[in-house]
């Protein structure tokens, strides 16, 4: 909903929203591929181990990005 002015009344726009949603996401991935690492180990299972701590590093590198690209919607209201 947009006022006579053309500003927005939500409190957060979609694209902040679907920023906020998907740093969201990346922070319980990262916190089930904890769980995920925890499990190889009881296991003795190194290779899934390692994997599952790149997989686990990847969507913290991811979350760091969109958490710098939702910094700059905020601050600007757009990329």
């Amino acid at each position: 909903m947009t006022t006579g002015n053309g500003q927005s009344q939500q409190p957060i726009t979609n694209l902040e929203y679907d920023f906020i949603t998907i740093l969201h996401n990346k922070a319980a991935a990262v916190q089930a591929y904890d769980r995920y690492i925890q499990d190889a180990q009881e296991a003795n299972s190194n290779p899934c181990v390692e994997l599952f701590q790149k997989l686990r590093q990847s969507e913290i590198q991811e979350a760091q990005e969109i958490r710098h690209h939702l910094q700059q919607v905020m601050a600007q209201g757009r990329m």
